[in-house]
């Protein structure tokens, strides 16, 4: 198993891709703790998976904190942090979008990571290791009309990534993001809004190669290799899950 005696924590765990990792990490012999603003919906995940259940909302610091400090107890140390958790405003014209519908888009898919880094960092400083993943999305690489503030918020997530790999490596942390395209999840509707007709959606699908939109098992594969120890070469990628959206 690729993640024996691994500990991890997932955020946004209880459904989408994150409950797709939550699960194949598990599967590959990580204990986890399936993080999200559901407490009950991550129970149900924790459950399946002899897992923990943190029920937390990631736009806040004091939360954050606690949600790592209740899995370090639990597990002893913790190796592995997937920064999942995502929103967006449906679809459509970007003034659409008020302040707070906008804040709440960087809240949850920016400061989220500031919050994670600062919980989790000094005791990865401590152990001289950690991995960090963060989920973000071809629209923060190849943007598309109708979702403006959330592709910005993307772009953030992957040059934040970069930044981060840059100044932590030298103490062996290693930070990696995944760029999924527009997947079989809970938000599709949101990401599709207006759009969202069959013909729509044979549209966007004709413009990935492979033909298909991305699942959660896509990104858990994609997130275990980054996770495990046969990337420990690998920092500051972006790595596009996307059928060859991006090409």
């Amino acid at each position: 198993m690729r993640l024996q005696g691994k500990t991890a924590l997932v955020t946004g765990g209880a459904s989408g891709f994150g409950r797709g990792i939550a699960e194949t990490f598990a599967r590959e012999g990580a204990r986890v703790a399936v993080l999200d603003i559901d407490g009950e919906g991550a129970a149900v995940v924790a459950e399946g998976i002899d897992g923990l259940a943190l029920a937390c909302d990631v736009s806040r610091g004091d939360q954050v904190r606690a949600a790592v400090d209740k899995a370090r107890e639990a597990f002893g140390a913790l190796d592995i942090v997937v920064n999942n958790a995502g929103w967006t405003t449906p679809n459509g014209p970007l003034l659409d979008t008020d302040e707070t519908a906008f804040r709440k888009i960087y809240d949850i898919n920016v400061l989220s990571i500031f919050h994670m880094t600062h919980a989790v960092l000094p005791h990865w400083r401590t152990r001289g290791q950690g991995v960090m993943i963060n989920v973000s999305s071809t629209a923060g690489i190849r943007p598309r009309p109708g979702l403006s503030w959330y592709n910005s918020s993307k772009g953030a997530v992957n040059t934040l990534t970069r930044s981060l790999a840059a100044e932590l490596a030298p103490e062996g942390i290693r930070v990696n993001a995944i760029a999924p395209v527009m997947g079989e999840t809970g938000m599709l509707e949101r990401f599709m809004g207006c759009e969202d007709t069959p013909e729509n959606r044979a549209r966007f699908l004709s413009t990935i190669p492979l033909g298909r939109l991305s699942k959660p098992r896509d990104i858990a594969n994609a997130a275990l290799y980054l996770a495990s120890d046969e990337a420990d070469f690998i920092t500051g990628v972006i790595l596009e899950v996307d059928g060859g959206r991006t090409v």
